[in-house]
């Protein structure tokens, strides 16, 4: 996943950078806008961390992104897996029909 699909999907990533960098507040992370730059300089001015520093930070922040992502689209696909086989598994049941007798004797009445 490259640095343009997370800027673009910003507003969803948001959250989990808050969680990931805790001084920066929600309102500096909107005015980032997911640019890279951006938020390299805002974790350079809070944490006094070196430009490369700050990039690692983010490039692992990335990876992090990509690895949930990829985490959340296995557990769905096994979620739709077993949906399926319980599916399978719940054959409905065919309602008894009367025997050929029974239906003979109440015909004869």
């Amino acid at each position: 996943m490259n640095w343009d699909r997370i800027e673009g999907k910003w507003k969803q990533r948001r959250g989990k950078a808050m969680h990931h960098w805790g001084k920066l507040m929600n309102d500096e992370l909107a005015a980032i806008a997911g640019r890279y730059e951006d938020l390299v300089g805002k974790l350079q001015e809070r944490y006094g961390l070196a430009k490369e520093e700050a990039r690692g930070q983010v490039d692992k922040f990335r990876k992090t992104v990509e690895q949930l992502k990829r985490s959340n689209a296995r557990l769905i696909g096994l979620q739709k897996r077993l949906h399926d086989k319980e599916k399978v598994a719940r054959k409905p049941v065919k309602p008894a029909t009367p025997s050929r007798k029974r239906a003979q004797v109440k015909s004869r009445r």
